[in-house]
């Protein structure tokens, strides 16, 4: 007879307990203990010695390092670090609606076309649902296989009778062991279903696409464990109301990371974007107060992007401070340089800041382009020079710092025709264009003086 025992588990990082307690000791999360079930005699009787390896000298092992599919979307391609590696496991998430089981059934049906069978494994929508998906994306594949199961063990037998070349697990969330108790999505459920999949993709040498839902914080739903065990974690970024999505690498083990690829939703599926910067400055008008166009790097691609800033009298004790695309706590830092360094008052000032296109921006590339936005709205002064690009880092002595991969940035822009970028006086000694003139800065102040 089975020995049963139930037992506390936190949702984030798995850690257990014997009662429920309101604040997790191991990673601090609140609320995030839930109870569990499990077979203590049933797991005392679980044996490894059947799956056991054994050591190989590691000139013998064949590297898989070339041995990739090419997905036909080369976006997607980018972000994985040049194709789908053999025997590899990606966890793709994002907000519902945003686009991943699209991208996903257009990626089957490409690799479905050239490398054999391809198996699409639903939990949440039934076998009619996809055809019908298929149907208006065109991606009909005779070698696209589709079920809509749960159980982790018939998808293992699923796997075995058609011996597919690339498996899609939509979502993982959905699945369920019948050895453990619990209900599909919890921790212990997730965790189980996870290891069944990695070791069926390392002994089988079959690429995994694995779905996760998120919280309403955006954060992968479910235990830490399962972005550790994964090879690869992409992030589908975007709007459900906007058209453009974004596709980021937040870990690789076959590539970069903060690697981006760029898409438009449209009614046949999602379409690739290959000159993000083109986007994102379509509709840009310059010379306007409070709008500047800066360069960025996200993993090895240069874009051009519009931040526009809008600083506004208030009355209010506590003025507000609201930032899309960009962390407030970055904006925080500028506006208190801003107000030591040139006297300008924004304790007295509502300011707003939103990065055109609904990309979120990471590091310190843009932080001249922000300071001069700011100091531009609260002026209400546009800048002298025309289609102009801002490059730079802005330290807490209002410095102007260099920045790496300054030539990339300068390039971008010479291509997309701007005839003006102002950078880090360190950078300009190792640029050497004749198409776009560069200006050196080496702090805030000499900056304002020139492009004002």
């Amino acid at each position: 007879m089975a020995k049963l025992k139930n037992y506390f588990q936190c949702e984030k990082c798995g850690y257990e307990s014997a009662k429920w307690l309101g604040r997790c000791p191991d990673c601090g999360a609140w609320n995030s203990f839930v109870e569990e079930v499990k077979d203590v005699s049933r797991a005392s009787n679980i044996s490894t010695k059947a799956n056991a390896s054994t050591p190989k000298s590691i000139t013998s092992i064949k590297s898989s390092e070339y041995e990739r599919y090419d997905t036909g979307i080369r976006e997607l391609n980018r972000v994985l670090g040049g194709g789908l590696v053999k025997g590899s496991l990606v966890l793709i998430s994002g907000d519902p609606g945003i686009g991943k089981s699209t991208l996903l059934l257009q990626t089957a049906s490409n690799i479905g076309e050239k490398y054999g069978k391809v198996l699409y494994v639903s939990g949440e929508e039934s076998e009619e649902q996809i055809k019908m998906r298929g149907d208006r994306l065109e991606t009909t594949s005779p070698n696209l296989y589709v079920v809509s199961e749960t159980d982790i063990d018939l998808i293992k037998e699923h796997i075995d009778n058609i011996g597919p070349s690339f498996v899609i697990i939509d979502s993982i969330q959905t699945l369920y062991n019948t050895e453990i108790g619990s209900a599909p999505g919890s921790v212990s459920q997730v965790r189980a279903c996870s290891n069944e999949l990695m070791r069926t993709a390392k002994g089988k040498n079959i690429p995994f696409f694995i779905v996760a839902h998120v919280t309403k914080q955006g954060e992968l739903a479910g235990p830490r464990v399962l972005e550790h065990m994964v090879d690869t974690v992409l992030y589908f970024e975007g709007e459900r109301t906007q058209e453009f999505r974004i596709l980021r690498t937040m870990k690789n083990r076959f590539g970069t990371t903060s690697e981006i690829g760029v898409f438009e939703m449209r009614d046949v599926g999602l379409k690739e974007i290959y000159n993000p910067s083109e986007v994102f400055l379509e509709e840009t008008n310059f010379n306007q107060e409070g709008s500047a166009v800066i360069g960025i790097m996200e993993g090895t691609r240069p874009l051009l992007v519009e931040i526009q800033a809008l600083v506004s009298e208030t009355k209010a004790a506590m003025p507000r401070r609201t930032a899309v695309g960009i962390e407030n706590s970055r904006l925080s830092l500028i506006l208190a340089v801003l107000e030591k360094k040139l006297r300008i008052p924004f304790y007295k000032y509502d300011v707003y800041v939103n990065v055109v296109g609904g990309l979120n921006i990471d590091g310190t590339f843009g932080d001249l382009g922000l300071a001069l936005a700011l100091v531009s709205s609260a002026t209400g002064r546009a800048f002298k020079l025309d289609r102009m690009i801002l490059v730079g880092e802005v330290g807490l002595t209002s410095e102007v710092r260099p920045i790496a991969h300054c030539e990339k940035l300068v390039n971008e822009g010479q291509k997309m025709g701007f005839k003006n970028i102002v950078i880090p006086y360190r950078n300009l000694e190792k640029i050497k264009s004749e198409e776009i003139k560069t200006i050196g800065v080496s702090s805030l102040k000499e900056a304002i003086t020139k492009v004002f």
